[in-house]
C-alpha cells in the first residue's frame, strides 16, 4: 500500500496573496512544481515547463525557484549522495518529514513519524531553540533495489533483507 502524498501548499496562491505578479512561464512553473508526483531538479523541472512553453528558458527557472525560496515556499534539498550534483524542490507541506533517497535507483520518497515530532520538540525543549526549518535526508537502498540485491559481498551491519552478512 502507497502512503498518502502529504498535504502542499499552493504556490499560486502564497504569491498572489503576497502581491506577486504571476507571470504566465511563472504562472507555468508554479503549476509544474505544485502537480509533480516526485521530486524536481532545475533540469527537469525546464524540461517539463518547456512541454508546455518552449520559450521558457533556465534563467527564468533559477529566478523563479530563487524567488520560491527566499519566501520559504518551496524546501530545496541536497542530495549530494546521489550521483552528481542533485539539488531537488517540493512544494512546502504543512508537515515536517524525512527524505530516504535511494543510492541504486535514485527514488526519493517522503516519511514522517511521531517519533521524528518528539525529537523535534525534545530539541526545542532541551536547547530552548525555536525551529523554523528542518531538512534530512537519509541515503541507503529502497525496499525495491533491495528485492533486487543480491546479499552476497553486503558489508551492511543490519542487511536490508534482514540477513546477517558473514563477516
Amino acid at each position: 500500500m502507497k502512503p498518502r502524498p502529504l498535504e502542499r501548499r499552493s504556490l499560486l496562491q502564497e504569491l498572489t496573496l503576497r502581491g506577486v505578479r504571476i507571470t504566465g512561464q511563472r504562472r507555468i512553473l508554479l503549476e509544474t512544481i505544485q502537480e509533480a508526483d516526485r521530486h524536481l531538479d532545475a533540469a527537469t523541472l525546464l524540461a517539463l515547463a518547456q512541454k508546455r512553453d518552449r520559450q521558457i528558458n533556465r534563467a527564468t527557472v533559477y529566478r523563479t525557484l530563487e524567488l520560491l525560496k527566499k519566501l520559504r515556499l518551496i524546501d530545496e534539498l541536497d542530495l549530494m549522495h546521489l550521483n552528481g550534483e542533485k539539488h531537488f524542490y517540493e512544494a512546502k507541506t504543512n508537515v515536517d518529514h524525512l527524505h530516504p533517497a535511494c543510492f541504486q535507483c535514485g527514488q526519493i520518497e517522503e516519511f514522517t513519524s511521531p517519533l521524528f515530532d518528539r525529537l523535534k520538540a525534545e530539541i526545542s525543549r532541551q536547547k530552548g531553540f525555536h525551529i523554523r526549518v528542518v531538512r534530512l535526508e537519509v541515503g541507503g537502498r529502497c525496499r525495491v533495489c533491495c528485492a533486487s540485491a543480491s546479499c552476497e559481498g553486503c558489508e551492511e551491519e543490519v542487511c536490508c533483507k534482514g540477513e546477517r552478512p558473514s563477516i
